[in-house]
Protein backbone atom coordinates (compact mmCIF):
# COMPACT_ATOMS: atom_id res chain seq x y z
CA UNK A 1 0.00 0.00 0.00
CA UNK A 2 1.62 3.25 -1.20
CA UNK A 3 0.69 6.71 0.08
CA UNK A 4 2.10 9.47 -2.10
CA UNK A 5 2.93 12.79 -0.48
CA UNK A 6 4.48 15.94 -1.84
CA UNK A 7 8.04 15.13 -0.79
CA UNK A 8 7.99 11.39 -1.40
CA UNK A 9 5.99 8.21 -0.95
CA UNK A 10 5.63 5.81 1.96
CA UNK A 11 5.04 2.08 1.67
CA UNK A 12 2.59 1.02 4.38
CA UNK A 13 2.19 -2.63 3.40
CA UNK A 14 4.31 -4.01 6.25
CA UNK A 15 5.24 -0.94 8.25
CA UNK A 16 2.76 1.52 9.74
CA UNK A 17 3.60 5.08 10.75
CA UNK A 18 3.32 7.19 13.86
CA UNK A 19 1.84 10.66 13.39
CA UNK A 20 2.80 12.83 16.36
CA UNK A 21 0.26 15.42 17.50
CA UNK A 22 1.50 19.01 17.75
CA UNK A 23 -1.30 21.29 18.91
CA UNK A 24 -0.37 24.97 18.88
CA UNK A 25 -3.64 25.81 20.61
CA UNK A 26 -4.57 27.07 24.08
CA UNK A 27 -7.59 24.75 24.44
CA UNK A 28 -6.97 21.28 22.99
CA UNK A 29 -8.30 18.57 25.29
CA UNK A 30 -4.96 16.89 26.01
CA UNK A 31 -2.13 19.39 25.69
CA UNK A 32 -3.77 22.77 25.18
CA UNK A 33 -1.41 25.64 25.92
CA UNK A 34 1.78 23.56 26.26
CA UNK A 35 3.18 24.26 22.79
CA UNK A 36 1.76 27.63 21.76
CA UNK A 37 5.26 29.12 22.09
CA UNK A 38 7.25 28.62 18.88
CA UNK A 39 10.38 27.39 20.67
CA UNK A 40 8.37 24.93 22.77
CA UNK A 41 6.74 23.63 19.59
CA UNK A 42 10.10 23.09 17.93
CA UNK A 43 11.53 21.27 20.96
CA UNK A 44 8.48 19.00 21.10
CA UNK A 45 8.74 18.33 17.36
CA UNK A 46 12.38 17.31 17.79
CA UNK A 47 11.46 15.05 20.70
CA UNK A 48 8.70 13.30 18.73
CA UNK A 49 11.01 12.84 15.74
CA UNK A 50 13.65 11.25 17.97
CA UNK A 51 11.05 8.94 19.51
CA UNK A 52 9.89 7.56 16.15
CA UNK A 53 7.33 9.91 14.59
CA UNK A 54 7.44 9.97 10.78
CA UNK A 55 4.68 12.59 10.46
CA UNK A 56 3.87 15.61 12.62
CA UNK A 57 0.26 16.79 12.56
CA UNK A 58 0.21 20.52 13.31
CA UNK A 59 -3.07 22.13 14.31
CA UNK A 60 -4.04 25.65 15.31
CA UNK A 61 -7.71 25.04 16.15
CA UNK A 62 -9.01 22.60 18.72
CA UNK A 63 -11.43 19.95 17.47
CA UNK A 64 -12.44 18.73 20.93
CA UNK A 65 -16.19 18.44 21.57
CA UNK A 66 -17.91 21.82 21.94
CA UNK A 67 -14.82 23.71 20.77
CA UNK A 68 -15.41 27.16 19.29
CA UNK A 69 -14.06 27.87 15.80
CA UNK A 70 -10.93 30.01 15.44
CA UNK A 71 -10.66 32.95 13.06
CA UNK A 72 -8.51 32.40 9.97
CA UNK A 73 -6.02 35.13 10.88
CA UNK A 74 -5.43 33.62 14.32
CA UNK A 75 -5.08 30.07 12.97
CA UNK A 76 -2.47 31.27 10.46
CA UNK A 77 -0.60 33.16 13.18
CA UNK A 78 -0.37 29.98 15.22
CA UNK A 79 0.62 27.42 12.60
CA UNK A 80 2.58 29.00 9.73
CA UNK A 81 5.71 30.07 11.65
CA UNK A 82 5.82 26.64 13.34
CA UNK A 83 5.61 24.80 10.01
CA UNK A 84 8.35 27.01 8.56
CA UNK A 85 10.67 26.39 11.52
CA UNK A 86 10.11 22.64 11.63
CA UNK A 87 10.54 22.27 7.87
CA UNK A 88 13.90 24.06 8.14
CA UNK A 89 15.10 22.28 11.29
CA UNK A 90 13.73 18.77 10.58
CA UNK A 91 13.71 18.34 6.79
CA UNK A 92 13.29 14.57 6.97
CA UNK A 93 9.85 14.68 8.60
CA UNK A 94 6.52 14.72 6.80
CA UNK A 95 4.38 17.62 8.00
CA UNK A 96 0.60 17.56 8.12
CA UNK A 97 -1.66 20.60 8.55
CA UNK A 98 -4.75 19.83 10.60
CA UNK A 99 -7.27 22.28 9.16
CA UNK A 100 -10.55 22.54 7.29
CA UNK A 101 -9.83 26.06 5.97
CA UNK A 102 -8.58 26.32 2.38
CA UNK A 103 -6.47 29.42 2.95
CA UNK A 104 -4.73 27.85 5.92
CA UNK A 105 -4.01 24.78 3.80
CA UNK A 106 -2.63 26.94 0.94
CA UNK A 107 -0.28 28.85 3.20
CA UNK A 108 0.74 25.71 5.06
CA UNK A 109 1.68 24.02 1.79
CA UNK A 110 3.71 27.08 0.81
CA UNK A 111 5.44 26.87 4.21
CA UNK A 112 6.32 23.21 3.69
CA UNK A 113 3.36 20.98 4.62
CA UNK A 114 3.11 17.60 2.86
CA UNK A 115 -0.38 16.53 3.97
CA UNK A 116 -3.80 18.13 4.49
CA UNK A 117 -5.66 16.49 7.39
CA UNK A 118 -9.24 17.77 7.09
CA UNK A 119 -11.72 16.67 9.76
CA UNK A 120 -14.58 17.68 7.45
CA UNK A 121 -13.35 15.54 4.52
CA UNK A 122 -13.13 18.72 2.37
CA UNK A 123 -16.76 19.71 3.01
CA UNK A 124 -16.40 22.71 5.34
CA UNK A 125 -14.70 25.04 2.84
CA UNK A 126 -15.79 24.93 -0.82
CA UNK A 127 -12.30 25.97 -1.92
CA UNK A 128 -10.53 23.08 -0.20
CA UNK A 129 -11.15 20.67 -3.06
CA UNK A 130 -9.33 23.01 -5.42
CA UNK A 131 -6.39 23.30 -3.02
CA UNK A 132 -6.04 19.52 -3.09
CA UNK A 133 -6.49 19.31 -6.86
CA UNK A 134 -3.76 21.83 -7.64
CA UNK A 135 -1.17 20.62 -5.17
CA UNK A 136 0.77 17.39 -4.77
CA UNK A 137 0.12 16.87 -1.07
CA UNK A 138 -1.45 13.84 0.52
CA UNK A 139 -4.95 14.26 1.93
CA UNK A 140 -6.71 12.60 4.87
CA UNK A 141 -10.50 12.36 4.62
CA UNK A 142 -12.16 12.00 8.02
CA UNK A 143 -15.73 11.23 9.00
CA UNK A 144 -17.47 13.59 11.42
CA UNK A 145 -21.10 14.36 12.22
CA UNK A 146 -21.74 18.09 12.33
CA UNK A 147 -18.95 20.30 13.70
CA UNK A 148 -16.77 20.00 16.80
CA UNK A 149 -19.23 22.32 18.58
CA UNK A 150 -22.24 20.10 17.80
CA UNK A 151 -20.91 16.61 17.02
CA UNK A 152 -21.56 15.03 20.43
CA UNK A 153 -25.17 16.22 20.70
CA UNK A 154 -27.10 12.95 20.45
CA UNK A 155 -25.22 11.34 17.52
CA UNK A 156 -27.29 8.57 15.93
CA UNK A 157 -26.57 5.79 13.42
CA UNK A 158 -28.59 2.81 12.29
CA UNK A 159 -25.34 1.03 11.39
CA UNK A 160 -22.27 3.10 12.25
CA UNK A 161 -19.76 0.94 10.37
CA UNK A 162 -21.81 0.85 7.16
CA UNK A 163 -22.63 4.56 7.30
CA UNK A 164 -19.07 5.73 7.98
CA UNK A 165 -17.78 3.38 5.27
CA UNK A 166 -20.27 4.70 2.73
CA UNK A 167 -19.46 8.32 3.61
CA UNK A 168 -15.74 7.76 3.10
CA UNK A 169 -16.37 5.84 -0.13
CA UNK A 170 -18.40 8.74 -1.53
CA UNK A 171 -15.84 11.35 -0.50
CA UNK A 172 -13.03 9.32 -2.04
CA UNK A 173 -14.99 8.87 -5.26
CA UNK A 174 -15.59 12.61 -5.45
CA UNK A 175 -11.86 13.28 -5.20
CA UNK A 176 -11.13 10.70 -7.87
CA UNK A 177 -13.69 12.30 -10.19
CA UNK A 178 -12.01 15.67 -9.63
CA UNK A 179 -8.71 14.25 -10.89
CA UNK A 180 -6.93 13.59 -7.57
CA UNK A 181 -4.80 10.44 -7.78
CA UNK A 182 -5.98 7.58 -5.58
CA UNK A 183 -2.54 7.08 -4.08
CA UNK A 184 -2.65 10.56 -2.49
CA UNK A 185 -5.72 9.71 -0.38
CA UNK A 186 -5.93 8.28 3.15
CA UNK A 187 -9.09 7.73 5.19
CA UNK A 188 -9.99 8.18 8.85
CA UNK A 189 -13.18 6.77 10.47
CA UNK A 190 -13.14 9.68 12.91
CA UNK A 191 -13.13 7.99 16.30
CA UNK A 192 -14.80 10.31 18.79
CA UNK A 193 -16.10 12.74 16.18
CA UNK A 194 -19.86 12.45 16.53
CA UNK A 195 -19.80 8.94 18.01
CA UNK A 196 -21.04 7.49 21.26
CA UNK A 197 -18.89 4.95 23.14
CA UNK A 198 -20.56 1.98 21.45
CA UNK A 199 -20.15 3.57 18.01
CA UNK A 200 -16.40 3.80 18.64
CA UNK A 201 -16.30 0.21 19.85
CA UNK A 202 -18.06 -1.00 16.69
CA UNK A 203 -15.58 0.90 14.51
CA UNK A 204 -12.67 -0.65 16.42
CA UNK A 205 -14.11 -4.15 16.08
CA UNK A 206 -14.78 -3.76 12.37
CA UNK A 207 -11.87 -1.59 11.24
CA UNK A 208 -10.95 -4.27 8.71
CA UNK A 209 -14.08 -3.39 6.74
CA UNK A 210 -12.41 -0.17 5.62
CA UNK A 211 -9.66 -2.12 3.86
CA UNK A 212 -12.17 -2.48 1.01
CA UNK A 213 -11.47 1.16 0.14
CA UNK A 214 -7.85 0.16 -0.57
CA UNK A 215 -6.40 3.27 1.06
CA UNK A 216 -4.28 3.85 4.17
CA UNK A 217 -6.37 3.93 7.34
CA UNK A 218 -5.62 6.65 9.89
CA UNK A 219 -6.46 5.93 13.53
CA UNK A 220 -6.96 8.72 16.07
CA UNK A 221 -7.88 7.36 19.50
CA UNK A 222 -4.98 8.77 21.52
CA UNK A 223 -6.01 9.70 25.08
CA UNK A 224 -9.67 10.12 24.08
CA UNK A 225 -12.47 10.06 26.63
CA UNK A 226 -13.85 6.80 25.22
CA UNK A 227 -10.92 5.12 26.98
CA UNK A 228 -12.07 6.34 30.39
CA UNK A 229 -15.65 5.25 29.61
CA UNK A 230 -14.57 1.76 28.56
CA UNK A 231 -12.43 1.36 31.67
CA UNK A 232 -15.30 2.64 33.87
CA UNK A 233 -13.02 5.23 35.40
CA UNK A 234 -14.43 8.74 35.15
CA UNK A 235 -11.40 10.10 37.00
CA UNK A 236 -8.92 8.83 34.42
CA UNK A 237 -7.33 12.02 33.12
CA UNK A 238 -5.97 12.55 29.61
CA UNK A 239 -2.34 12.02 30.61
CA UNK A 240 -3.28 8.73 32.32
CA UNK A 241 -4.71 7.24 29.12
CA UNK A 242 -1.35 6.57 27.48
CA UNK A 243 -1.13 2.82 28.11
CA UNK A 244 -4.69 2.09 26.99
CA UNK A 245 -3.84 4.05 23.83
CA UNK A 246 -0.79 1.83 23.31
CA UNK A 247 -3.01 -1.25 23.59
CA UNK A 248 -5.34 0.18 20.94
CA UNK A 249 -2.40 0.92 18.63
CA UNK A 250 -1.35 -2.72 18.73
CA UNK A 251 -4.90 -4.03 18.32
CA UNK A 252 -5.77 -1.71 15.46
CA UNK A 253 -2.52 -2.40 13.61
CA UNK A 254 -3.52 -6.06 13.62
CA UNK A 255 -6.97 -5.06 12.36
CA UNK A 256 -5.51 -3.12 9.43
CA UNK A 257 -4.71 0.39 10.66
CA UNK A 258 -1.70 2.07 9.03
CA UNK A 259 -1.16 5.55 10.51
CA UNK A 260 -1.55 6.20 14.23
CA UNK A 261 -2.12 9.77 15.39
CA UNK A 262 -0.81 9.88 18.97
CA UNK A 263 0.41 12.20 21.69
CA UNK A 264 2.89 9.75 23.25
CA UNK A 265 5.19 8.73 20.44
CA UNK A 266 7.76 6.33 21.90
CA UNK A 267 5.47 3.75 23.56
CA UNK A 268 3.10 3.71 20.59
CA UNK A 269 5.98 3.39 18.15
CA UNK A 270 7.39 0.46 20.11
CA UNK A 271 3.96 -1.23 20.25
CA UNK A 272 3.54 -0.72 16.52
CA UNK A 273 6.90 -2.27 15.67
CA UNK A 274 6.42 -5.16 18.11
CA UNK A 275 3.03 -5.96 16.59
CA UNK A 276 4.47 -5.86 13.09
CA UNK A 277 7.38 -8.08 14.10
CA UNK A 278 4.82 -10.74 14.99
CA UNK A 279 2.46 -10.13 12.07
CA UNK A 280 5.15 -10.10 9.39
CA UNK A 281 7.87 -12.36 10.81
CA UNK A 282 8.22 -14.60 7.77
Amino acid sequence: MIWRLRNGSVNLSRSGLIMGVLNVTPDSFSDGGRFVDEEASLRHAECMANEGATILDIGGESSRPRAEPVALKEELRRVIPVIQRIRKQLPGLYLSIDTYKAETARQAIAAGADIINDISALRADPEMMEVVQYSEVGVILMHMLGTPKTMQINPHYDDVVAEVFEFLRRRQDELLRSGVDRDRIAIDPGFGFGKRVQHNVELVRHLGRFAQLDRPIVVGLSRKSVIAHLLHDSKLQSEDRMWPTVALTSLLREKGGHIFRVHDVRPNHEALRMTEAILFND
